[in-house]
């Protein structure tokens, strides 16, 4: 397994099937806060549905589809980035993050993503990676800026998220316009 440093303390490594307890762990610290934006806080809610999210990924992951990688900080999970889409044929993906309070304001997810970006662009070939957000996750907002991402509209109410519809603003980067610094 590999693992990349994000931080003197942090690493960035995948997140498989049999880190289910230590994600479920992590989920349940971060649930509300997580859960705000994120889908899948509210089906992790117990160790067997933290192992089907998990295998769920890593089946895709062996399709070359998405994938789940995890941070952690002093050897404790503490969030993570995806590709919740993953299409190499296409020449497109998606990238998203989620972290708890405890491990916020270190630019750990700015560093993931980067990544993660730089794998689909530079050692993939993507032609376009995608930044789905909430409009009112305004943290997420400042990571695809600070990324390098370009706005390019909102679909309006589309997401139904815990009874309330969200509206998502696609942000997006193409590969030729990539730069890791």
């Amino acid at each position: 397994m590999f693992a990349i440093d994000l931080a003197e303390d942090a690493q960035l490594k995948p997140l498989e099937v049999w880190h289910a307890e230590e994600f479920l762990a992590h989920i349940d610290r971060g649930r509300e806060f997580i859960g705000q934006y994120v889908g899948f806080p509210d089906r992790a809610t117990d160790l067997e549905s933290a192992r089907t999210l998990l295998r769920t990924f890593a089946l895709k992951n062996a399709e070359d589809g998405p994938r789940f990688f995890g941070i952690w900080v002093e050897g404790v999970l503490r969030g993570g980035v995806l590709y919740p889409a993953f299409d190499p044929a296409g020449g497109n993906c998606e990238v998203g993050c989620w972290l708890e309070p405890a491990a916020a304001g270190r630019g750990l997810v700015s560093a993931a993503c980067r990544e993660l970006i730089d794998y689909a662009v530079t050692v993939r070939g993507m032609h376009r990676v995608e930044w789905h957000v909430c409009t009112d996750n305004e943290k997420s907002i400042a990571v695809a800026k600070r990324l390098g991402f370009t706005l390019e509209g909102v679909m309006r109410e589309n997401y139904l998220h815990r009874g309330t519809r969200q509206s998502t603003e696609v942000w997006a980067l193409l590969g030729r316009d990539w730069s890791r610094d």
